[in-house]
Order: C-alpha cells, then structure tokens, then sequence
C-alpha cells in the first residue's frame, strides 16, 4: 500500500473514532485488513481490553472473499458465547466494499423474518 492511501486511510480512521467507541454491552468490533489476512477483535474501550478475536489465520477456505465471511462468522460465535449480541462496526477507514463488507454480512448472519438478524446486530 503507497503512503498516501495508507496516509488517507489513517485520517479516515480517526474521523472515525472520534464517534465510535465501545462499551461492556456494546463493544466495537475492529476490523484490520493486510494483503493476506483479515483480522477482528471486539473491544471494550472503557476497560481499554479485547473480548474476543478471529483471524483467518484460524480459517482455511477458498477465496479471500470466502475467508473474511468465515471470520466474521466465527467472531459472532466468539461474540455469542460471551453474552454479546449488538456491536458497532469500526471498519478502520477501509471502504465498506469487498472483504470489508463480506466480514460485516458474515458476522451478521442471515436475516429473519421480523427483520433482526440472525447473529449480531450493529
């Protein structure tokens, strides 16, 4: 990545996180992006602690695309597990398109009826 993408994105990113932050019931759920992995954590930022990370280091799919869906997908488990059902999304100044968005839709989950979904609500 050129500095000056990686320049605009930091600038982005600190837009960003002067809205967002998380909290015990609400934690943020971070999303950092590398060439060949994609990492998330959900964080406490009152208690500045992790409460639960993924990696697609721990999931071996096909495509990038297809890796980022599973680890959103484990990541609402992790979540699940720990009592967590609503997050906010930090996207980290990355644009919602591409990995990105297939993170958020998986750790989502599918849409039921009454218009929740299925694993986490943002």
């Amino acid at each position: 990545m050129s500095s000056k993408t990686l320049n605009r994105r930091k600038k982005v990113h600190k837009r960003i996180r002067k809205t967002l932050s998380g909290t015990a019931e609400r934690p943020r759920l971070s999303v950092f992006r590398s060439n060949k992995s994609i990492y998330a954590q959900l964080i406490d930022d009152a208690s500045a602690t992790t409460l639960a990370a993924a990696s697609s280091k721990e999931v071996d799919q096909g495509s990038k695309l297809d890796q980022a869906k599973a680890v959103g997908k484990l990541i609402a488990d992790k979540a699940m597990n720990n009592g967590i059902t609503t997050v906010v999304f930090d996207r980290s100044g990355y644009i919602y398109h591409g990995r990105i968005k297939a993170l958020a839709d998986g750790a989502r989950g599918e849409r039921k009826e009454d218009g929740t979904n299925e694993l986490l609500q943002f």
